[in-house]
């Protein structure tokens, strides 16, 4: 009887760990968003300030965070998270991949720090010189708007704020990130 049990049990339990992986794997985008087109990867590199974003368990408690973007030797995009702790008192960094879903041109990337897991990164909105970017991740909880300068013009921040209205984001909950 136990025999039976134990083979009844290990296909189960892989169907529900491949369930997991497929589930925390999730690259989507939004229903009603688009990527960004003709997307200019080589442009949006280097040093980007975190201005607002959904407050998630990652980037809990964290204030001055930065993201900066370069191109690995394998054509993949190096990911550096950082950002303080102002409850630990602390510094954390994370370094992580990104590659495009569909091609260079769309703005649909996945990007990992813990693989085999991916998640959605779509650039939604940007501005000609690659000066401002509202991104989205895979649905409705995660959203950011990043800037190449510690602030970001009204304007701009009004406009992102209207498109993901749009959306369907709940703006009112974003988390407007101290940068000194």
């Amino acid at each position: 009887m136990k025999k039976t049990f134990t083979k009844t049990l290990v296909p189960v339990s892989i169907g529900i760990i491949g369930l997991l992986v497929l589930s925390s794997c999730s690259v989507g985008i939004p229903d009603k968003a688009t990527a960004v087109q003709n997307f200019d990867a080589d442009k949006y590199l280097g040093k980007w300030y975190e201005i607002a974003r959904f407050d998630y368990r990652f980037e809990k408690n964290m204030n001055q965070v930065t993201a900066t973007y370069s191109k690995n030797a394998d054509g993949t995009i190096k990911v550096e998270n950082k950002g303080y702790d102002y409850v630990k008192k602390e510094w954390k960094q994370s370094t992580g991949e990104a590659k495009f879903v569909n091609s260079e041109n769309e703005a649909r990337l996945k990007v990992s720090f813990f693989k085999p897991f991916w998640a959605g990164y779509n650039v939604i909105d940007l501005d000609s010189n690659y000066k401002y970017a509202l991104v989205a991740g895979k649905n409705l909880d995660y959203l950011w708007i990043l800037s190449r300068e510690k602030t970001i013009p009204e304007d701009v921040k009004n406009r992102f704020l209207e498109k993901a209205k749009e959306i369907g984001y709940n703006t009112s909950e974003l988390i407007w990130v101290e940068q000194k």
